[in-house]
């Protein structure tokens, strides 16, 4: 098995669209959040909904006619890709750009058959929307050529493959707030069995009345129109999650790129684990049994034991059901007994829930604690749930070295990822 490193990160996310940026928010506990009105419609006479979201600065995305987007003028993109790519398209790009320079990859090195790209991407129901509507005004008989390629799943790896050239494995995943977590799962697997030496990961959402309205039908969504408590994992009065739109982007490259290419790694992957809840479509086993499996399968197979991890990004949406599965597994697993130090916090209660791009954002943030030496406390959290009793939830940032550090995702039908990231030592 070839060790299985990170070299780089990359970020549009709302709590920052840099590297700089998003160290700056997570020691100063600042979220990215702003109210929003969602789903008004001046031609359908609909008032639409006012809702705390993440942010995403500098950019407007709101169209479904590229020409009509709002892209920071730090970022190029030539018209013929942004015609194909989908409104969360620019963000991908972005942080994937970011994510190369950091490991500074030469772009040659991109097609020669030893580097692949894993996306997640739900695809985008806005365009997904407008496209059919245009077709059904036609009669069904004339439609935007770009109009699939831009808005159905897998929409990401079909554009940034040809864009980046990749000869190597491509592929999307779809398995709903666990997508981005499996891709980096199998890109490690990629490496760590010796079939690509780089993998490059990008996942991204929209952030529409059409991507985040439809929470609001399963009572998922918060209504608590401030932006300091609307997102407060584990804490009592939770009542359910921010959403995002944004990207984040990571490096994965194996030991001897690395070493050829003459690169610093940032941190190491150990690990990974998966499991199912095999319970509900839509909701968590009660008791985490899933999430709880995918720990200990990826603890298992790095070698580590609880008691050994510093800090868990834990997958905490701010939903009171959600968090409280995860509590209790964290509890089974021995992380609330009076001898494990381990600190667990949510990052989601700074960058709200960023749905299909939530386990890469955290993973990449992950990796940004690590390098940096920080714990980021959780944001909002002011009366602690009794189920997370015994649980040590710092509230405030707080610097200190950490050498293993446990990412947690979970996903619609029980669907669980857990990573589980190293120092370089």
């Amino acid at each position: 098995m070839n060790q299985v490193l990170v070299t780089g990160l990359g970020f549009a996310t709302s709590i920052g669209t840099r590297y700089d940026e998003v160290l700056e928010s997570l020691r100063g506990l600042s979220n990215g959040f702003a109210r929003k009105q969602l789903g008004e419609d001046a031609v359908a006479g609909t008032a639409g909904v006012e809702l705390v979201c993440g942010d995403v600065k500098g950019f407007d995305l709101s169209s479904c006619d590229f020409r009509d987007w709002r892209i920071p003028d730090s970022h190029r993109f030539n018209t013929s890709l942004l015609r194909c790519l989908p409104p969360h398209g620019p963000y991908a790009v972005t942080a994937l750009e970011q994510a190369i320079d950091m490991a500074e990859i030469d772009r040659t090195d991109l097609g020669d058959g030893h580097c692949g790209l894993f996306c997640a991407s739900p695809g985008s129901p806005a365009m997904t929307r407008h496209y059919l509507n245009r077709m059904a005004a036609s009669g069904w008989r004339r439609g935007p050529p770009m109009g699939i390629v831009s808005s159905v799943a897998g929409t990401l790896n079909f554009n940034l493959a040809t864009h980046y050239g990749i000869t190597g494995a491509s592929c999307g995943f779809v398995s709903a707030c666990a997508s981005s977590s499996h891709a980096i799962g199998y890109a490690f697997d990629e490496i760590a069995l010796g079939r690509q030496d780089l993998m490059l990961i990008v996942a991204a959402e929209d952030s529409s009345a059409e991507s985040l309205l439809p929470f609001l039908g399963m009572n998922a969504l918060t209504l608590n129109p401030d932006t300091h408590s609307a997102s407060r994992p584990f804490d009592r009065q939770r009542d359910g999650f921010v959403g995002t739109g944004g990207a984040a982007a990571l490096i994965l490259e194996s030991a001897a790129s690395a070493q050829r290419r003459g690169r610093t790694p940032i941190a190491e992957l150990l690990g990974w684990g998966q499991a199912s809840d095999g319970y509900n479509v839509a909701a968590p086993h009660p008791q985490g049994k899933g999430i709880r499996r995918a720990m200990e399968i990826c603890l298992q197979s790095s070698g580590v034991n609880a008691r050994q991890v510093d800090w868990i990004n834990a997958h905490a949406t701010s939903t009171p059901a959600g968090d409280r599965a995860e509590a209790t597994a964290l509890t089974d697993l021995g992380f609330a007994d009076d001898d494990n130090n381990t600190s667990i916090s949510s990052t989601k209660g700074l960058t709200g829930h960023g749905l299909s791009y939530a386990g890469a954002l955290e993973a990449a943030i992950c990796v940004l604690a690590i390098k940096e030496g920080l714990i980021p406390g959780n944001a909002g959290l002011k009366q602690i749930d009794p189920c997370c009793a015994g649980l040590n939830l710092p509230v405030e940032t707080r610097a200190q070295p950490l050498n293993y550090v446990l990412n947690n995702s979970c996903g619609f039908g029980g669907a669980n990822v857990c990573h589980l990231f190293a120092a370089i030592t």
